[in-house]
């Protein structure tokens, strides 16, 4: 069963190409700090805008860092099902351990419609590997239902997982009663997941995680713990981790010359704005996304200064497999040079 802490691994770039060695550098970093699996190309790692020839090669760096050492989740999630089956024979033909399937995006087809022609045309093409549906509607303007997806549990010995992203409690409930005890619920919302875990109508495995680029060990732990019963020890691990898990998304209010605008910084700019302040390998986002805005770097670094100064532990494996100062580079201003919009 898909079971634990999975990290949605970023892609590093430099120069706007791949890069490779940061990549693997980054997996070995997850490894060491006892993730159980790890997400290679998700909408974290920028899988709309990677060719499909860097997806795949993505997918085989990150299945050959964690053979035998921990799961490789391969996102092959389109909006064109011939480009999914073709990315699941690949993510076959390397060694991963699930696909992961977003809804289609943009041309939003009905839950019968991804139940019928994307879902179930994948898992009939490859029985041999896991199949997990991703459920997140706010990006992509589709839905698998909590009944399509029991219908397919029902029906494909490989399906038998969720990435729950709708935010909605009542949606999680209902997959729960229509889909049984034994399907697994993992969060896709790094901020919900204490409250998937300990919800008895819900009861989901773990989570999918974008805050384990950062901090793979504290989380790693908070989901453990809450699958060991120890709801107090992961409670402390939630208040102390609660500032990253509100980065995820960075909305700011910003003025222009005809008023104040509301600027949303959506996964992954700020993360991969942090983790280039840090001293990871990450490199800026592929366009269009581009940079945070001063306000949203400024919230950045609120944030993760609030986590160094309560609750050092947290960053500190990064401190150490990178041999980078913590403090000293969120207080360094040359270490976000570039990473922000010096105007709106």
């Amino acid at each position: 069963m898909i079971e634990g802490c999975f990290t949605a691994i970023i892609t590093p770039f430099k120069n706007d190409t791949v890069d490779y060695d940061g990549l693997r550098k980054l997996s070995d970093f997850q490894i060491k700090n006892g993730i159980t699996g790890i997400l290679a190309v998700g909408t974290t790692g920028e899988s709309p805008v990677l060719t499909w020839d860097e997806h795949n090669r993505v997918i085989e760096t990150v299945a050959e860092k964690t053979r035998d050492k921990c799961l490789c989740i391969a996102g092959a999630g389109s909006n064109n099902t011939k480009e999914s089956l073709e990315g699941t024979k690949h993510a076959v033909s390397v060694g991963a351990d699930a696909v992961l399937l977003v809804d289609p995006y943009y041309n939003g087809p009905s839950s019968i419609e991804i139940r019928r022609e994307y879902i179930a045309p994948v898992a009939e093409a490859a029985p041999g590997i896991e199949i997990i549906s991703y459920v997140i509607p706010g990006r992509t303007g589709a839905q698998l239902l909590p009944e399509d997806l029991a219908l397919l549990n029902e029906t494909y010995g490989n399906f038998n997982t969720v990435k729950e992203a709708t935010n909605d409690l009542e949606n999680m409930r209902k997959t729960r009663k229509c889909c049984g005890p034994d399907f697994t619920i993992l969060s896709g919302d790094d901020g919900m997941t204490f409250e998937m875990m300990t919800n008895p109508e819900i009861k989901a495995s773990g989570v999918i995680s974008v805050a384990t680029n950062v901090a793979p060990k504290a989380i790693s732990q908070m989901v453990q713990r809450l699958r060991d019963g120890d709801q107090a020890g992961a409670k402390e691990l939630l208040d102390a981790l609660k500032p990253l898990f509100d980065l995820v998304t960075v909305k700011t209010m910003e003025q222009t010359p005809f008023g104040e605008v509301v600027c949303r910084a959506r996964n992954p700019l700020a993360y991969k704005t942090l983790m280039s302040i840090l001293g990871m390998p990450s490199g800026g986002c592929r366009r269009p996304l581009g940079k945070m805005t001063r306000n949203g770097l400024e919230t950045v670094l609120k944030a993760v200064r609030n986590v160094q100064a309560n609750h050092p532990e947290i960053l500190e494996p990064v401190a150490e497999f990178f041999n980078v100062d913590i403090e000293g580079r969120l207080n360094d201003p040359s270490t976000w040079d570039g990473l922000f919009y010096a105007t709106y």
